[in-house]
């Protein structure tokens, strides 16, 4: 067991390795906006979910007819994910000149747009995603076939090792990226990945063949049938990849801007998602998914951020662990008990139960980025992911067989609801900073508009864009005047305030102004008295 776990160690820093690299590349390729990190999230953990269910479904149809060491499979998979430090940079490019081809012929709306960005991102990414998510059952496999490993808990034994991988994937790469750059990185990966492939395939030629699998496979004797399992597996998936765009909304303001946010908050997340596995690993392997105090603390634990992103000065680093950590470390307990009580070590079952919890991670971001964060506060939209956990809290307390243990519980639960409310409501929200402020929110961000006189602002996701100044009038008069030509049209990229964009218009040409984020220019109004007209 010894070499999965370091093979799991190297396959999870590649794969977070990949991810931000991935990340970044979309972004410079389609926008740096929330929709398209929802759609890089979604596209990750789609391809996820798409190589554990296809994995388990191969295995469970064709594994008894398998005559090669199990582990072959394992390092075939790895050596596909290498590949894909070539193939994804590629597709993204060809996915961008295909969308400016598109672009130069027609227009889009913003929706028209993210769809278009999701198919292309969709398409580079989701295949190469599959192989990952395919390493942990076929690995499993490999442990289920040698009858000299236990495989009962292989699952979380796994989980965990690709989790202290992940959390070294979460900053070292930010390092190497600085340093020498995307590609470099990316081949740093891609050798990774070559040398688990060879060194899995070595492995078996190291010691003696594990016997294939039997023909009829059987499920192990110990495991838990009850689908609630799997409701509990959808929703941990939902809430924390659902909570995460809300995240890095939420903390910008503090902990600067888009991509090193989804950096900090992802290496906090994995890190504290890999204390919860390895507390679960120590003590709790043997207990039964019967307690419903976890349950009710899950919905405290999702609305801390919002005690946490109190504008009142605050050390970054107590502001992020205290937003982050208690929900991620229980999550991170929760979810391989989950798998292990469900599979009870067969690949097929922990296949399945994987991609439950994966469909949630997909589900999760593109709730939080296209319907709830154009219509709510952040506060609200934690508020709405910790309800359904008091919810299932209660129905899990309706089952003890106690009755002083169910109301004694039912007040704790009560309590619990109470005081998750409490740190919704009472701390004040960012934009409180701002006694004048108009404030707007769409799928991209969250607009403030602040100030009078010449001493407006515009913020964006609590960054500060633009501020009155002549400047941004010369950005117009000065290239119209030194023309060879009458001009005819003008095209100004970022709205901003629309100081040069109104510089154009008096002119008296025609004039195009484009901005990523659709509600800045419907701020237009507030900086300039004439902008309605």
């Amino acid at each position: 067991m010894p070499w999965y776990f370091a093979f799991f160690l190297i396959s999870g820093f590649c794969g977070i390795l990949y991810e931000l690299i991935w990340l970044r590349l979309a972004m410079a390729q389609f926008g740096v906006t929330t929709p398209i990190v929802s759609i890089v999230l979604s596209a990750f953990m789609g391809g996820l979910g798409l190589g554990s269910v296809g994995a388990g479904l191969l295995l469970r149809r064709y594994g008894h007819k398998i005559t090669f060491p199990a582990l072959w499979l394992y390092a075939a998979s790895e050596l596909m994910i290498a590949l894909s430090a070539l193939a994804v940079p590629f597709e993204l490019h060809a996915g961008h000149r295909l969308l400016s081809h598109f672009a130069s012929s027609t227009q889009f709306s913003s929706v028209a747009y993210s769809l278009i960005s999701g198919v292309c991102i969709a398409i580079a990414m989701v295949p190469w995603c599959a192989f990952m998510g395919a390493t942990i059952p076929l690995a499993m496999f490999a442990v289920q076939a040698d009858s000299r490993l236990q495989s009962r808990h292989s699952f979380s034994f796994l989980y965990i090792s690709n989790l202290l991988g992940a959390v070294l994937g979460g900053f070292v790469p930010l390092a190497i990226i600085e340093a020498h750059g995307f590609h470099f990185t990316l081949l740093i990966g891609m050798l990774l990945n070559c040398v688990i492939a060879v060194a899995a395939y070595a492995l078996t030629y190291a010691h003696k063949r594990a016997a294939p699998v039997v023909s009829q496979q059987t499920l192990p004797a110990q495991f838990d049938g009850r689908r609630g399992i799997l409701v509990l597996l959808f929703m941990t998936g939902l809430t924390s990849m659902g909570i995460e765009v809300v995240w890095i909304r939420l903390f910008t303001p503090f902990v600067g801007v888009l991509v090193y946010s989804f950096a900090i908050i992802l290496v906090t997340y994995l890190a504290a998602s890999f204390l919860g596995s390895s507390a679960y690993r120590t003590f709790g392997r043997d207990l039964k998914m019967s307690t419903w105090a976890p349950l009710a603390l899950l919905a405290l634990f999702v609305v801390l951020p919002v005690f946490a992103g109190r504008p009142q000065p605050m050390n970054l680093f107590l502001r992020v662990v205290l937003a982050i950590v208690p929900f991620s470390a229980a999550v991170g307990y929760l979810t391989p008990q989950l798998v292990d009580l469900w599979s009870g070590g067969d690949a097929d079952r922990a296949a399945n139960a994987y991609a439950v919890n994966v469909l949630g991670c997909i589900v999760g971001p593109l709730l939080s980025a296209f319907v709830l964060l154009p219509l709510l506060r952040e506060r609200w939209i934690l508020y709405l992911f910790a309800l359904p956990w008091l919810f299932i809290a209660s129905l899990n307390l309706s089952q003890q067989n106690s009755r002083v243990l169910v109301w004694s519980g039912r007040i704790a639960v009560l309590v619990v609801a109470v005081l998750t409310y409490w740190v919704t409501v009472k701390p004040k929200a960012f934009e409180t900073l701002f006694p004048q402020r108009v404030v707007r929110r769409d799928n991209t961000a969250t607009v403030i508009a602040t100030g009078s006189g010449m001493r407006k602002h515009l913020l964006v996701n609590g960054v500060g864009i633009t501020a009155l100044t002549v400047t941004t009038k010369a950005m117009a008069h000065l290239p119209l005047a030194f023309l060879d030509h009458s001009p005819e049209s003008a095209l100004v990229i970022c709205f901003g305030m629309g100081t040069t964009y109104r510089s154009v218009l008096s002119w008296g040409i025609q004039g195009t102004a484009v901005d990523l984020v659709p509600s800045v220019p419907k701020l237009f109004w507030y900086y300039h008295s004439d902008g309605p007209e």
